[in-house]
């Protein structure tokens, strides 16, 4: 986890996210470097938008939420409608879910 966090302190502080900055920052903090996970983890981030995931992840705790506090039966359309939200949904957590694995 402390790689993860190393590349989300990079990018906060708008460093490039590479393998020599990654490495800097896990030294500094007094943790013993993995070379191999600091190039899985750079690699796994090369195409990835950071800024657009976190985005994604706050919404997503935003809707988990909401989504427990669902109302009482509902008409039949209404349920339709919800189950295409659910699916569009569940696609996105499937998506975070997967992204988490790069991290971990």
């Amino acid at each position: 986890m402390e790689y993860v966090y190393g590349a989300l302190l990079l990018h906060s502080a708008g460093q490039k996210v590479d393998e020599k900055n990654l490495k800097k920052v896990i030294e500094g903090a007094g943790i013993e470097v993995d070379d191999g996970r600091i190039k899985s983890l750079v690699s796994g981030l090369k195409d990835l938008n950071i800024e657009e995931v976190l985005k994604n992840a706050a919404s997503m705790s935003v809707a988990a939420p909401a989504a427990a506090h669902a109302e009482a039966p509902k008409k039949k359309e209404e349920k339709k409608e919800e189950k295409k939200e659910e699916k569009a949904e569940a696609s996105q957590e499937e998506a975070m879910e997967g992204l988490s694995a790069l991290f971990g």
